[in-house]
C-alpha cells in the first residue's frame, strides 16, 4: 500500500502544507496511525479512505499549529526530471493561485483533481455530503479561472 500510494499522498500533503519535508512526516504519521489501528478497521478495503482522511486532518493539525495560511509552497516532486522543467512555471503559477483558495476549496480541488477521485470518494475523505464537494468545486475553480486569468 505505501509503495502504491504515498507519493500521491505526499503531493496532497505538500499542496496543503507547502513544504516536503513535513508533507513526508504527515504521510508517515498517517501510515503509521493506519498500522496501529489495522486490526480496528471494520473494512480494510477503505483504507486508502482512511489514509487520506488522515492526511487532510494532519495536514490541518500542521496548518493550525503553526497558525498561519501557507506562506509558499516547494516543488511537487516530479515523474521526470524533463516533465518537471517543462511544468514548473505553469505549475507554480498554479500552486500559487491554488495556495490562496479557502482551505477547504483547496482540499477539495486537490482530491478531484490532483488524486483524480470521484465526488464519491472526495465526500468520504473529507467527510462532507457530495453537494458540498460539487460546490466546493465549482467555487474552487471558478476563483481559480478568475486568479489565473489576471494579467500582472
Amino acid at each position: 500500500m505505501y509503495e502504491a500510494h504515498a507519493l500521491d499522498l505526499v503531493r496532497l500533503a505538500l499542496v496543503m502544507v507547502g513544504d516536503r519535508p513535513t508533507a513526508e512526516d504527515v504521510v508517515q504519521d498517517s501510515f503509521l496511525g493506519l498500522y496501529r489501528r489495522w486490526g480496528r478497521l471494520r473494512d480494510t478495503g477503505k483504507a486508502l479512505t482512511y489514509l487520506r482522511s488522515s492526511v487532510l486532518n494532519n495536514c490541518r493539525t500542521v496548518l493550525r499549529r503553526r497558525g498561519r495560511r501557507l506562506t509558499g509552497v516547494q516543488d511537487l516532486p516530479a515523474a521526470s526530471a524533463e516533465s518537471r522543467v517543462l511544468d514548473l512555471e505553469q505549475g507554480k503559477e498554479i500552486l500559487d493561485a491554488l495556495r490562496r483558495l479557502p482551505h477547504k476549496q483547496r482540499e477539495t480541488l486537490v482530491l478531484r483533481f490532483v488524486l483524480d477521485l470521484s465526488e464519491e470518494e472526495t465526500a468520504q475523505v473529507m467527510r462532507v455530503s457530495r453537494g458540498t464537494v460539487r460546490s466546493n468545486t465549482s467555487r474552487g475553480r471558478t476563483a481559480l479561472e478568475r486568479m489565473l486569468g489576471e494579467t500582472p
